[in-house]
């Protein structure tokens, strides 16, 4: 007998499959960080994106904007970058005789963050602000910023000069922390391919938009209504807790870590065509819910462990529901 999802996930199944068709004209391999981006996208979370110089997150988040059709803002942001820069400024206009606000490039829906560790902490403290509640003040009055809102932001790693480390508190903003690596032999060798065959054409120019702000809306409201078991839940529980107790861990996840997993399982659920959640999902979203959220013991670094090393042993500590 055939299972029949009891949600409607079909629309955004497919509108998935067709973003992930439109980044793959340009995006070779990456298939594992471009369905975490759109499991973010569908969380309504934001996301941190970490790797070194050259490997296409920049891009790639490009890309991914141009498959929607809302407003768009890139910032570069770089040591002299001011909060002003980015939210905006009062100025005073001369023929009124009144200050009037001007806004600042974190008013759109789809925000860019190139290089978000290039600038210090006064400007970083500012954008985790209107993150956090989707809002800004200045001068008194409150701004509040327009659904959706989406913030990509990149980081090199901490080891290339001249960045700034983002605060730990501050991380958790961040429904996500992906990390991207090289990539393998035959992606390097298609990654040439494709540049050769598109004779200097601009990859903004082979993506086309898919869905809609008001789609967009839906599928976030249709990613709440997916099923989620309890023992699914328990198990979720169980993880987050042991990293709070772990021999290799000196901070471990927060109660926020929890419903991050919960709901990015969902989004994934969705994303896989299923209207309920299996432990799969969970395992998949818990190494880039996890990574920014926990902190290791310094013994446990100086043997070369890392985030993700730990977070493997604690799922696989943990007893999988059946």
């Amino acid at each position: 007998m055939e299972y029949e999802n009891r949600l409607e996930i079909e629309k955004l199944n497919l509108a998935v499959t067709q973003i992930k068709e439109e980044l793959g004209k340009v995006i070779i391999g990456q298939h594992d960080f471009v369905e975490m981006l759109i499991t973010a996208l569908l969380s309504d979370g934001h996301v941190l994106i970490e790797g070194v110089p050259g490997v296409a997150k920049t891009i790639t988040a490009k890309l991914l904007a141009k498959t929607l059709q809302t407003g768009f803002s890139r910032i570069q942001f770089t040591p002299d970058l001011m909060p002003s820069d980015i939210l905006g400024t009062s100025i005073f206009n001369v023929k009124t005789q009144e200050f009037e606000f001007h806004k600042g490039p974190v008013f759109s829906n789809f925000i860019l963050i190139d290089e978000i560790n290039r600038s210090p902490a006064k400007t970083q403290a500012a954008l985790f602000e209107s993150m956090e509640e989707r809002q800004i003040t200045i001068d008194g009055k409150t701004y509040k910023l327009k659904a959706p809102f989406f913030v990509i932001a990149t980081q090199n790693p901490i080891e290339q000069e001249g960045t700034y480390a983002l605060p730990e508190a501050q991380l958790d903003r961040f429904l996500f922390k992906i990390k991207v690596g090289y990539p393998n032999l035959n992606e390097e060798v298609e990654i040439l391919k494709s540049q050769n065959q598109r004779h200097g054409q601009k990859p903004e120019t082979l993506v086309k938009p898919i869905i809609s702000e008001e789609e967009l809306l839906k599928y976030r409201q249709i990613v709440h209504e997916i099923i989620i078991d309890d023992k699914i839940i328990n198990y979720i529980a169980n993880i987050i807790h042991k990293t709070r107790n772990h021999s290799h861990l000196f901070l471990g996840g927060s109660p926020r870590a929890s419903i991050a997993t919960m709901h990015t399982a969902k989004a994934f659920a969705a994303i896989q065509g299923r209207d309920f959640v299996i432990p799969d999902d969970v395992k998949t979203v818990l190494p880039s819910v996890l990574r920014h959220r926990i902190i290791l013991n310094p013994e446990q670094e100086m043997e070369g462990f890392d985030e993700d090393d730990v977070i493997k042993m604690i799922i696989e500590s943990v007893e999988v529901p059946r």
